[in-house]
């Protein structure tokens, strides 16, 4: 394990409770959340808050127990958690959520391909596949809500040039990060097309993934902000570590869910919990703001992680844009096959045999799902999504802080 001086990687199971009833309302969430479903209606210029003199209640989960049995549970050691049909009453919109960084994210998206053409033309084409694929944009996106947020926490008008390099910088990161992983893992998709290996060969993928990630380290570099500066860097360090870490233990069933929580920090969370610490960072807020947003970072990455890994198991190939079962059946171990692996002893003998047998890799995602591998996951995905909106509580109440909730319970909804 690599040392990190500034980061709390804190994997076990922390009891949190949500300080739901502050506002004197009750736990029908569902009727908060509609209250202030218009948010992301509301002009990005005028960044309102939601309007309070009406005695709506902004909270934005909700418990089915009462506080006296929540805080009674949490002295017995029983983490109480999110409950999605409580808290909201319809999907969540990712448009929704980015409505209110809709400009933001749309000089980004006019600044990608030039960074990437203007001095490598060769890699335009490759540049242009890349950032067409239908990416979410989220790590660009939670860098502006977080920056918008804390902005008005330091009493800035508009955002700073630091905070949209930052955002391009960390995009360009992201999706170098994807180029290489597709190269390692020879993946022939990506979000339901083509990958840039696939297309252009190995060695253009390559050097389009190496490239972005040099042209983002020089962009960094003139930032001229130390910290961050220290921040990003460790985060390319930590996608080598994640990736190290992965292939050391291909098909090793005694992989302990501590081992695969901070190989999913490397991989995923590592860069999400940077995007946000140095959004605040350049915000000019205080420390203890800027680590609560680090970690709320950490644990929406890690809830994200988890729920991807989930998702590998219960949704068909057309829904994930690549083979379901790919991670089981390339021997990279995740929580929900830890978990069944503590319950049923036969697939430790499919997994360690590597899917040796006709139909075992099925007969491993069916053991996977009937030894309730799945429903632990979940747990531990609302369970990091808890401690994510707790570290939100130390931002003022405006429509960024519940549209970075929101980006909390979205990712929980993919599972609902």
């Amino acid at each position: 394990m690599m040392s990190m001086t500034c980061h709390n990687l804190d994997f076990g199971f922390t009891k949190t409770v949500f300080d739901l009833y502050a506002c004197g309302c009750s736990s029908n969430a569902s009727f908060c959340r509609s209250s202030v479903r218009n948010y992301a209606k509301s002009s990005s210029s005028s960044r309102k808050l939601v309007d309070r003199r009406r005695g709506i209640a902004l909270c934005r989960v909700s418990s089915t127990k009462t506080p006296a049995t929540l805080l009674s549970e949490v002295a017995q050691g029983v983490p109480p958690l999110l409950d999605l049909k409580k808290a909201s009453s319809g999907p969540i919109s990712l448009k929704n959520l980015f409505e209110l960084v809709a400009d933001d994210l749309q000089t980004l998206n006019q600044n990608l391909q030039s960074i990437v053409g203007a001095e490598n033309p060769v890699l335009m084409s490759a540049a242009e596949q890349i950032f067409g694929a239908g990416g979410k944009r989220m790590r660009p996106a939670l860098v502006f809500l977080v920056s918008r947020a804390t902005a008005e926490l330091a009493r800035l008008k508009e955002l700073t040039t630091e905070h949209r390099r930052l955002a391009e910088i960390i995009e360009m990161i992201h999706t170098a990060s994807l180029i290489h992983d597709d190269v390692l893992d020879d993946s022939n998709m990506r979000r339901g097309q083509e990958t840039v290996h696939q297309m252009y060969g190995t060695r253009v993928a390559v050097l389009a993934g190496d490239f972005m990630f040099a042209q983002s380290s020089w962009y960094l570099a003139n930032l001229e902000n130390l910290e961050v500066i220290k921040l990003i860097s460790q985060v390319i360090k930590d996608f080598a570590s994640g990736e190290i870490k992965q292939a050391s233990s291909l098909f090793d069933c005694d992989l302990k869910l501590e081992e695969y929580l901070l190989k999913s920090y490397y991989k995923t969370a590592s860069l999400i919990a940077a995007s946000t610490k140095g959004a605040a960072v350049f915000s000019g807020v205080d420390s203890t703001i800027t680590q609560k947003m680090y970690e709320y970072g950490k644990n929406l990455g890690l809830a994200f992680q988890v729920v991807d890994d989930i998702l590998d198991f219960t949704q068909s190939a057309e829904q994930l844009g690549k083979p379901a079962g790919s991670d089981l059946v390339n021997g990279n171990l995740t929580a929900p096959v830890i978990f069944a692996l503590e319950k049923e002893p036969k697939l430790r003998d499919i997994i360690e045999s590597e899917f040796s047998e006709p139909g075992s890799l099925n007969e491993a995602i069916e053991l996977v799902k009937s030894c309730g591998g799945i429903e632990r996951a979940q747990e531990l995905a609302k369970e990091k999504a808890d401690l994510a909106i707790q570290n939100l509580q130390c931002l003022p109440e405006s429509a960024f802080r519940l549209a970075l909730e929101d980006m909390v319970l979205y990712n929980l909804e993919r599972i609902d």
